[in-house]
């Protein structure tokens, strides 16, 4: 018996060689062989199928003479190659298939044939149809390209443009998002077209009426996929289709294959994102709904992050404007302007603040701030901490002995939010607070951690003002430093926060070295000169919000003030009488003569007996009458009822009812008490004089 032939269950017996031929003939890879003159001997039935012809049409002819296009070219390179070195070679290409025109990838090697001695006599192709393979793996490419390319900022409009462009001609010939449009009326499906990208003109018209809201009709296909929350495949020539895609602004002509892909998110659906095959290229099938469900659900997360974003930056941006000014107030000791601009980043709004207060004798407190961080947290912060500059302001603080004060609050909100759990990290803002007064033309200011103001003299260069650094606010326990400095009437003060010289922080860099170039070279209005400086400083982007505020200072005129020092004697309450009333008619203020006299003869009474020297006494006129006594006690006195036998206690309680706002501050050499009233029209002038 052979042992070497081949036997069926019948009994039938074959040569070896038949096997061989078997294999050949019905091996599931095509296999063509060359001669040496590269000229077809053998093809299998599975190259034959590939390539649609029979073996007879093939047989003797080189293969550009029966196939043509660029890849067949490079095949007969490459097969001539091989026969000239004897080296194998590999090659993968895509291209449409001779047999039928869809595009195939295939994997082809090249291997020499040669004879017993070595010598070369021919070549064989293979080749393997990796289609699928192929196809899977630029699906997972076109993922992992849309989850990269999607979803790089936090705006919904840009987030479906990215997936328009990360899939057109790489998925579909033409791509559409469609977003439901809010406040729809019961029951009814509106779709505003947000994205539409094509692969011949990159944007074409969108639904009637541009991008304006269009209704969907009920059992229409995109009604449908909403409703059922999966992809759904359609050809043009479905019933309906070809009519509901012209409503919607998909050109039928030439279009073969549309995917419907509902967006959804956190079990919200937020629209529909449109695929459209169209001339060639082959049908959306079955294999593209996993991919196309995966795109849309990546897209659907991030314009749902987008959407929820701009939503709490709306809340916050809100609230971050309503802690703002909403108006500077108009004051005779400068001349103010001020710009705040939100930050765009992802970190979301932030805690900058600035603020312009009225104090007592005329004078006025600038206040620029940053809390760090970002979100409502720090809006609510920024909030609580102006409210508590405006406080402390009020009862006249100086500004190192008031930023010590905020210091303290900031640290107890840092430790109430550990207590509470809400934030692991602590709490921390920078500030700078400066008190400038126009009778003396003296500013008084301190900051912490916060970047130093410039300063710009009428006749001298601007200049980074030399203020003494302190720690963050939040930091505790350390001290605050003050600068006084004269300031000649109509310099300039810029005080601004990090965010407009690109986070410099406290020390000046690069950007606080050109805003102080800018603010050297501007002899323009502040409007005009805070436009110029946020134009020139400013990236199209902000990664920070910026608050800024300039103020150019003014001086009270010498007959605007005037002042006596008084002898500690019970008979200068007389004198004081006397030389307000004289003051009072050369200022054409008779009207106030009465509640000023009474109000002086308080005040100055109770300096005497209850204060120490020096007293005095000082009138300032100033779109309100201030009258102000200063002694060298550090003793406030307090307002209190008296009861109906007391002989004292009412002087205060007079002032208070006379008088429009009344005060104490303490200065160096003791304390000041201040009176102020209003210039009716009675007087002749009025609260803008």
């Amino acid at each position: 018996m052979d042992t070497h032939a081949g036997q069926d269950p019948q009994g039938k017996r074959y040569d070896p060689a038949a096997f061989g031929e078997w294999a050949f003939v019905q091996f599931p890879i095509g296999i063509a062989v060359y001669d040496r003159d590269n000229r077809l001997v053998r093809v299998n039935d599975e190259m034959i199928r590939l390539v649609g012809m029979t073996e007879e049409e093939m047989r003797g002819r080189r293969m550009t003479e029966f196939l043509s296009g660029r890849p067949f070219e490079e095949f007969a390179a490459v097969a001539a190659r091989v026969l000239r070195t004897g080296v194998p070679v590999r090659t993968d290409d895509y291209f449409p298939a001779p047999a039928d025109g869809r595009e195939r990838a295939t994997a082809c090697f090249f291997t020499p044939l040669t004879d017993p001695d070595g010598t070369v006599q021919g070549v064989s192709i293979a080749a393997l149809d990796i289609t699928e393979e192929y196809r899977a793996q630029q699906r997972l490419a076109l993922v992992g390209d849309v989850s990269a390319r999607i979803g790089t900022t936090l705006d919904a409009g840009r987030t479906a443009v990215e997936l328009a462009e990360a899939t057109v001609g790489r998925f579909a010939d033409a791509v559409g998002v469609d977003l439901l449009e809010p406040g729809a009326p019961e029951g009814a499906l509106t779709l505003r077209r947000t994205a539409w990208r094509t692969v011949t003109d990159g944007e074409a018209p969108g639904p009637p009426g541009g991008t304006a809201p269009y209704a969907v009709p009920p059992g229409s296909p995109p009604a449908l996929a909403l409703a059922s929350g999966k992809p759904s495949l359609h050809r043009i020539d479905e019933p309906g289709v070809r009519e509901w895609a012209r409503a919607c602004g998909i050109p039928p002509d030439g279009a073969r294959s549309l995917l419907l892909v509902p967006m959804n998110a956190r079990d919200s659906v937020l629209g529909l994102a449109l695929f459209v095959r169209a001339g060639t290229t082959e049908p959306f099938d079955a294999h593209d709904l996993p991919l196309a469900e995966e795109i849309g659900t990546r897209t659907a997360v991030c314009i749902d992050n987008a959407r929820r974003y701009a939503r709490e930056r709306s809340v916050a941006l809100t609230l971050q404007r309503s802690l703002l000014p909403a108006r500077l107030p108009s004051h005779s000791a400068v001349d103010v302007t001020s710009r705040y601009l939100p930050a765009t980043s992802q970190a979301g709004i932030g805690g900058d603040w600035y603020d312009v207060i009225p104090l007592s004798g005329a004078r006025v407190a600038l206040v620029v701030g940053d809390i760090v961080g970002h979100g409502l947290q720090a809006s609510a912060t920024m909030g609580r901490l102006r409210a508590a500059v405006r406080t402390l302001a009020d009862i006249d603080l100086p500004p190192d002995e008031l930023l010590t004060h905020l210091d303290d609050l900031v640290v107890q909100l840092s430790q109430d939010r550990a207590a509470e759990g809400d934030e692991p990290r602590e709490m921390g803002a920078s500030c700078l607070y400066a008190v400038y007064d126009p009778v003396t033309r003296r500013c008084v200011m301190a900051r912490a951690g916060h970047p130093p103001p410039v300063l710009v003299t009428p006749d001298g260069p601007a200049r980074f003002v030399d203020l003494p650094e302190g720690p963050h606010l939040g930091v505790g326990g350390l001290p605050f430093e003050s600068l006084e400095l004269e300031l000649p009437e109509g310099s300039l003060l810029a005080l601004y926060t990090d965010g407009l010289v690109g986070g410099d922080g406290p020390a000046p860099g690069a950007g606080s070295e050109t805003l102080r170039e800018l603010l050297g070279r501007s002899t323009g209005s502040l409007d005009r000169t805070c436009d110029q400086l946020l134009g020139a400083l400013l990236p199209e982007r902000p990664a920070d919000d910026i608050a800024l505020l300039l103020a150019r200072t003014r001086a009270l005129d010498r007959g605007q003030v005037a002042g006596w020092e008084l002898t500690p004697h019970p008979s200068s309450v007389a004198d004081a009488r006397k030389r307000v009333l004289a003051q009072l008619g050369e200022w054409g203020l008779e009207e106030l003569a009465f509640t000023t006299e009474l109000v002086v003869s308080e005040l100055v009474t109770n300096a005497i007996r209850h204060a120490e020297p020096p007293v005095q006494l000082r009138l300032i006129r100033n779109g309100a009458l201030i009258c102000e006594v200063s002694d060298g006690s550090s003793t406030s006195p307090r307002m209190r009822r008296a009861r109906a036998f007391d002989e004292g206690g009412r002087g205060l309680l007079l002032v208070a009812q006379l008088c429009r706002r009344w005060g104490t501050r303490f200065t160096a050499g003791g304390k000041t008490i201040w009176a102020e009233q209003p210039l009716t029209e009675a007087t002749g002038v009025t609260e803008a004089a």
